[in-house]
C-alpha cells in the first residue's frame, strides 16, 4: 500500500471502487431486475417503511448529486417496473419490491463483507470515527459544524 498518498486520494479511490463493486453486485440477475446504486438506495430506504417523495429526496440527498441524479426519475422507473406503489403522496414497496429488496440485500451484505475483508469491527468503528472527526474539523473550519452528522459511538 502506498500510504504516502493523501487522504483525499484514498477517499476518492475507494469511492470509485465502491461504486464499481456495487454496480457489479446489483447487475442483472438474469431475470431482468438489474438496478443502479441509486435505485438500490431507494429500495433500501423504502424497505424501512413508506415515505413521501420529499422524505425520500431528503434521505437520499447526501448521495444524489448533480442534475443527472433525479430521485423522481428513479422513483418513476421503479414504479414502472412494478416494484412500488403510491397511496396519495406516500410511496412504498409492494410485495414484488420487498422480495427484490430481500434478494438484493443478501448480495449487498456479501459485497460489504468483501469490502471489510479481515478488518475487525473495532477497526471499522475506528475508521468511521476518524472520518467523522475529520469531517467535523473541516465543517467547523468552514463555519458550518451542522454539516457533520452525530458522532459515531
Amino acid at each position: 500500500m502506498n500510504a504516502s498518498k493523501p487522504i483525499g486520494y484514498w477517499l476518492r479511490h475507494l469511492h470509485n471502487l465502491l461504486e464499481e463493486h456495487l454496480d457489479r453486485t446489483l447487475a442483472d440477475d438474469s431475470a431482468g431486475r438489474s438496478v443502479t446504486r441509486r435505485q438500490w438506495q431507494l429500495l433500501a430506504t423504502l424497505s424501512r417503511g413508506p415515505r413521501t417523495s420529499e422524505e425520500l429526496a431528503a434521505a437520499l440527498a447526501p448521495f444524489w448529486t448533480g442534475a443527472a441524479e433525479d430521485p423522481r426519475a428513479a422513483i418513476a422507473d421503479l414504479a414502472e417496473r412494478g416494484w412500488m406503489r403510491t397511496d396519495g403522496d406516500m410511496i412504498s414497496l409492494n410485495e414484488t419490491g420487498r422480495e427484490l429488496h430481500a434478494q438484493l440485500a443478501t448480495r449487498v451484505e456479501q459485497a460489504r463483507a468483501v469490502v471489510l475483508g479481515d478488518l475487525t469491527p473495532e477497526d471499522y468503528h475506528q475508521t468511521l470515527r476518524s472520518l467523522q472527526v475529520m469531517a467535523a474539523n473541516v465543517a467547523t473550519a468552514l463555519g458550518n459544524p451542522a454539516q457533520t452528522p452525530s458522532p459515531v459511538s
